[in-house]
């Protein structure tokens, strides 16, 4: 499927409401949503008594937290009984072990749309039944449900969505350094510089986790190669060899190529997750080891769990800098995806799809959702109510994060594919040749099948 890129205002608006993004931390235990409990129900459920149900997910903390408050609300109004199970970061292979082993969750949260159509072409998801599609229409544009959908049946129902394409800083740092918010790369490359002269390593950067260094390389190619060629590269119509790849990889070195860039330096990058990339930017304040990382808006989720630092005031944030003509605009999701037709297991997929469920997590913080008939009171702030308006004023004009959308063996799995690649180039930026090699001998054998 061909998803038009995001308008410039949306991104505006993105941008702004992110300054002083507030995320709220994890739900309280045995408390009710104190959203539901103020809202009439709007869609229907069947009673459900005794029937147990699992959901399996990457969420955890408060993430987890969150969600239980959306399953909870939904044991309440059906007396179904549903387990919550954690999958680690690899979905793909801990849900094909379950469906291979016999025992697969009842509903699973995929956070890739190749993973999705993969399981879907496989024949191990159950197709939406007619309320749950119903539901979906009411609440969700064309493109949304496109994303979830695969040879035109519809499996998925994206319950979260993220915007992927920002910069997050130290305020401090950037202002003892006298640098701002950088508009185009040139001006980002230079201002790193300034940074690392100013005593403080420019940018964290989590490349343990090889999603990480596939969103700079997404953000970097879709602003410079534009929107068809990004479409094309993610269906693998072109190849990884391509000009416009090796353009984007000499453009990623240009920052990964200078160690006094990176916080402790490639090898220090490379041993850096996720969670520590945003702790060693605001961990320490008055001397962070780092004075910005890049990625989405949930990173104001660590910032609020795992820092003292306040947003909008220690922590900033502004678009990703265009590197072509325009800024880019990544978005990724989380897509209920049925894998037992069972009463139960449609009925919470119908939940998904509604406003109810949206408006529960919506209320705790830390969430976005591209359910456009949830109310912006539902968020908890006025900067969020702005990211979620945003998002349903693009309507489908929006780019999903390429890695998601590639088959898991090279988009999704730890220690392979696109995340490998990667990782190995961020240790040699100097081998654009070899890094094109290695990505397109993976993607080769990841996409016949």
């Amino acid at each position: 499927m061909r998803i038009p890129r995001a308008p410039r205002t949306a991104l505006a608006l993105v941008s702004v409401a992110a300054l002083t993004l507030a995320a709220a931390g994890c739900a309280k235990e045995d408390e009710g949503s104190e959203w539901a409990a103020s809202h009439k129900p709007t869609v229907d459920l069947p009673k459900l008594d005794g029937q147990k149900l699992q959901v399996a997910a990457v969420w955890t903390g408060a993430e987890e937290a969150n969600f239980r408050k959306v399953l909870d609300e939904f044991e309440k109004r059906t007396g179904a009984k549903v387990e919550f199970v954690p999958t680690g970061d690899n979905v793909a292979t801990y849900i094909g072990s379950k469906i291979e082993g016999g025992a697969p969750p009842d509903v699973a949260m995929l956070p890739q749309v190749g993973v999705l159509r993969q399981f879907a072409k496989k024949g191990w998801l159950k197709p939406l039944g007619k309320e749950a599609r119903a539901e979906s229409a009411k609440n969700f544009s064309k493109g949304w449900r496109d994303l979830g959908s695969y040879d035109g049946t519809q499996y998925g129902i994206y319950f979260k969505a993220a915007n992927k394409s920002l910069i997050w800083y130290n305020t401090q740092a950037f202002e003892d350094a006298g640098v701002g918010e950088a508009k185009d790369w040139k001006s980002f490359v230079r201002d790193a510089e300034t940074l690392s002269d100013s005593g403080v390593d420019p940018v964290s950067v989590g490349g343990a986790d090889g999603w990480v260094l596939t969103d700079w390389f997404e953000n970097i190619y879709l602003s410079q190669a534009g929107p068809e060629k990004y479409d094309q590269l993610a269906a693998h119509e072109i190849k990884w060899t391509d000009p416009s790849v090796t353009k984007a990889l000499r453009t990623l070195a240009q920052l990964w190529g200078k160690k006094h860039l990176l916080a402790g330096g490639n090898k220090g990058a490379l041993q850096t997750d996720f969670p520590k990339s945003v702790t060693q930017t605001y961990g320490d304040l008055a001397s962070p080891d780092a004075a910005l990382v890049f990625e989405a808006d949930f990173v104001g989720v660590n910032i609020e769990g795992d820092t003292k630092a306040r947003i909008g005031k220690d922590a900033q944030v502004y678009p990703f800098p265009k590197v072509g003509a325009q800024p880019p605009v990544v978005t990724a999701g989380d897509a209920a995806a049925v894998l037992k037709d069972s009463k139960g297991a449609q009925a919470l997929a119908t939940f998904l799809a509604s406003k109810d469920a949206a408006g529960i997590w919506a209320a705790e913080g830390g969430f976005i959702s591209p359910n456009k008939e949830l109310d912006l009171s539902a968020y908890p702030n006025q900067p969020q109510r702005e990211i979620a308006k945003a998002l349903i004023a693009a309507g489908d004009d929006f780019r999903f994060d390429m890695s998601d959308q590639a088959p898991a063996q090279f988009g999704g799995t730890k220690g392979e594919g696109e995340w490998k690649a990667l990782q190995d180039f961020l240790a040699n930026p100097k081998d654009i040749e070899g890094t094109q090699q290695a990505l397109e001998k993976a993607a080769a054998k990841a996409y016949r099948k």
